[in-house]
């Protein structure tokens, strides 16, 4: 046996046994107190010097192999395994920001900021905003039933009482749509690839909102497709444009925010709507409806997709906006022959999509709880908005189109956002500036702000000053 020092435990503390050996373990080699390459006592040894079961050892022990504290020998035992120094915490000190900022500079400056607090340029909520009980809730229920289900692939057009459930959604917005019509998906994001790589090919010509969500530009390009923009007004696209544009360039798609249009939170008109898939039919290309935010709109917003019946509109959803991004949860509604198409198209891309967090937005859309849940978030946002929007127009940064719903304000700084996105990172204060936010990405005067993190004052006295 070891000369390894004894532990003392306690059944009172109300902390399994084996936790109390674990913390106790580490604490000894993390603190020098057990050197590197030094034998443990072998089980049986340590579970009748501390007078606690095998099995419990066996667990303490298995657990600080995988957390890599110990290394097991076969036929030897377990040895202190040497560890490499772990700093404190990550350097939070901003990235050197490049002469040209683009998509995937925005892109790792978010996930940098992680976990995201109040950052102003964030296209999610904050972390306080979102309903964390109800997601570790239907974890736990899921813990708790028969793990069989779980071990597998899951389908390809993905879990099916998550579709069936989808269905009924979709009704509430007049979209009607069976579960044979329904993909699931890594979020939009992977709906849009998904989408992109079955109807196009390399050369062909996309059109997007402009200004619209970035990260979709860079997307598109890596596929070889040349993205074409069309201004976007506070009731839709502009149809003139629209049609120029299909008629020159003859494109495969048409993608779009009809409602909470990122980065301006503005909505088709019903007039528009219809004219837009006029335009669709007339020039042959399909419309891609992403309407990743329509849980944060109050409802009775026009929408591509109930106009069309899913004849020649492609809709887009999920979750990452209003119930948790990281579950990484989309659908695709469409036509059941593109749905059977883009189900094989994801099986060559991903097999499957995670049947977990399927399971997950399943049990939280089910049970009731997620109608309540985004109520709050709606009233949070409904009284936020009128006074940020009147401090902003005070400080001098014009919004042209108030937005009646959704969590972005689309402003004017009267100045170069690239610059002033700069300044601000100095700061430890992420901002989306508007030159990210168009395919020819422009110098702009522009920038989108998150309105549910205009409530930290370091954030307001940098745009009352503007970093100088």
């Amino acid at each position: 046996m070891t000369n390894t020092p004894a532990f003392a435990f306690t059944r009172a503390e109300g902390e399994p046994l084996a936790e109390q050996i674990v913390r106790a373990v580490a604490a000894r080699v993390d603190e020098r107190l057990l050197r590197p390459g030094a034998r443990m006592p072998s089980i049986r040894q340590f579970a009748a010097s501390h007078g606690v079961s095998p099995f419990t050892v066996v667990a303490s022990y298995d657990r600080l192999v995988a957390q890599g504290y110990l290394e097991s020998r076969r036929g030897a035992g377990f040895f202190v395994r040497e560890r490499q120094p772990v700093p404190a915490r990550l350097a939070t000190q901003p990235a050197a920001v490049p002469d040209s900022l683009d998509i995937a500079w925005l892109v790792r400056s978010m996930f940098r900021q992680a976990p995201l607090g109040f950052q102003p340029g964030s296209g999610v909520l904050p972390v306080g905003w979102l309903d964390g009980p109800a997601v570790a809730n239907a974890l736990r229920a899921l813990s708790r039933q028969n793990c069989d289900g779980l071990l597998g692939y899951g389908p390809p057009h993905g879990f099916l009482p998550l579709r069936q459930q989808l269905q009924l959604k979709l009704a509430e917005m007049e979209i009607e749509a069976g579960p044979e019509q329904l993909v699931t998906t890594l979020g939009v994001t992977q709906a849009l690839d998904l989408v992109a790589r079955e109807f196009c090919q390399p050369g062909d010509t996309v059109l997007v909102d402009d200004p619209a969500w970035f990260l979709m530009f860079g997307s598109f390009a890596a596929l070889g497709l040349k993205v074409v923009g069309v201004p976007r007004r506070a009731d839709g696209p502009d149809l003139a444009q629209l049609e120029h544009l299909a008629a020159l360039h003859r494109p495969r798609l048409f993608v779009i925010n009809s409602v909470l249009h990122n980065p301006t939170s503005s909505s088709i008109s019903a007039a528009k709507a219809f004219q837009v898939l006029r335009l669709a039919e007339q020039h042959g290309f399909l419309v891609v409806e992403d309407d990743i935010y329509c849980d944060l709109h109050p409802g009775g917003a026009t929408r591509l997709a109930a106009l069309d019946g899913l004849q020649r509109v492609i809709y887009l959803g999920g979750f990452s906006k209003s119930m948790a991004a990281n579950l990484r949860v989309g659908f695709i509604a469409t036509s059941r022959e593109r749905a059977l198409r883009l189900s094989d198209r994801k099986m060559l891309a991903t097999l499957s999509t995670s049947d977990l967090g399927e399971r997950v937005v399943y049990k939280i859309l089910s049970e009731g709880h997620y109608r309540k849940h985004l109520d709050r978030i709606r009233a949070r946002l409904d009284k936020a908005r009128p006074g940020a929007l009147r401090r902003l127009e005070t400080l001098g940064l014009a919004v042209e189109s108030a937005p009646a719903a959704g969590m972005f304000v689309w402003v004017d700084a009267g100045c170069d956002t690239n610059a002033l996105t700069a300044r601000a990172l100095g700061l430890d204060i992420l901002l989306a500036p508007g030159s990210l936010f168009s395919p020819n990405q422009q110098p702009s005067t522009r920038m989108r702000l998150n309105l549910a993190a205009l409530q930290d004052p370091a954030v307001w006295r940098f745009l009352e000053t503007r970093g100088a």
